[in-house]
């Protein structure tokens, strides 16, 4: 969730729980620019892998049947 800074004051308290209860970080802007992130704290206090910090950032623009890749994409085909 994306939001401004002035959102951010006004809402404090409501943001931090539900950041709590869901997990999913929110991105603080000022002028569009990302200027902070509030994130829910380390599992156990154990670092989080790589690959787990990157949950919930992409979006997948295929559909489940179809292939993200392109006939193109491979050298085998030129």
């Amino acid at each position: 969730m994306d939001i401004s800074v002035t959102e951010f004051k006004a809402h404090c308290l409501d943001l931090i729980r539900g950041v709590e209860k869901s997990g999913q970080p929110v991105t603080i802007k000022r002028h569009g620019k990302v200027v902070a992130r509030l994130t829910p704290p380390l599992v156990g206090g154990a670092a989080v892998a790589p690959w787990e910090r990157l949950r919930h950032v992409g979006k997948l623009l295929a559909t489940p049947e179809e292939s993200v890749l392109q006939a193109d994409d491979f050298e085998a085909n030129r």
